[in-house]
């Protein structure tokens, strides 16, 4: 079902547990069982899911205030609004603030998307972080060996200094979780402020020469590549 992109892995379970599926005219009452989408007939709700349909992978650069998600009770511009002419039905890989800019990855396969953002896979992102004043060597080190949040430790990052002078610093800082703002809040921690943040890296995909607002296509090769183990960039 999350491969249908009905729902998430843990709702799927959860519609389980309360008697919503049947398999070839069977109630399933535990999380666990096999089923091949196309072939077993599998209803959610007396409802037949759909049959599988083309796997979609794109990567889009963020501007500044579009929301990750397909909704926004506040009425503010979504990153599918920038799909223009496309039909099909794809969803975020995640999130990034609205205040955040760069890759973000674009699917209608729930698989994958699970994949890549589930922390015990630590898929880095690599960020080009801009920050009021000059870092320092010593907030560099902390950053990398590891900086306690109050929803906990951050670890598995790695900061290097891009520039810097009295003014401000850029520094490219790549992260192997996904807490709530976490680069912020990183960089809070060791006593700097973010003025401009853009994600330019995620697996081995970057962000390369697209413009704000463009999308493109990812191919095989990318698709399947983001899953392997990736070094810091």
């Amino acid at each position: 079902m999350s491969l249908a992109g009905l729902t998430s892995r843990r709702n799927a379970d959860q519609w389980i547990k309360e008697g919503k599926i049947k398999v070839n005219g069977h109630l399933v009452i535990e999380p666990g069982g096999k089923a091949v989408w196309g072939k077993d007939r599998i209803l959610v709700d007396g409802q037949e899911i759909p049959p599988p349909f083309a796997r979609i992978y794109l990567l889009l650069n963020k501007p500044f205030g579009y929301i990750s998600s397909l909704n926004d009770p506040q009425g503010r511009p979504l990153v599918t609004d920038l799909l223009v002419n496309f039909t099909q039905r794809v969803y975020p890989v995640g999130r990034l603030d609205f205040d955040t800019l760069g890759l973000l990855l674009l699917t209608n396969d729930g698989e994958w998307s699970h994949y890549l953002t589930h922390p015990s896979n630590k898929i880095p992102r690599t960020y080009k972080v801009t920050i009021s004043g000059q870092i320092t060597h010593e907030a560099i080190e902390t950053l990398c060996k590891g900086v306690q949040l109050e929803d906990g430790p951050v670890y598995g990052s790695r900061a290097t200094v891009v520039s810097r002078n009295s003014n401000q610093s850029v520094i490219r800082l790549t992260i192997t979780q996904g807490k709530n703002r976490q680069v912020r809040r990183m960089l809070e921690a060791v006593g700097f402020t973010v003025v401009h943040l853009i994600r330019v890296g995620f697996g081995n995909l970057l962000l390369g020469d697209l413009k704000p607002g463009e999308y493109r296509y990812l191919e095989t090769v990318e698709v399947e590549g983001i899953k392997k183990p990736t070094p810091f960039t």
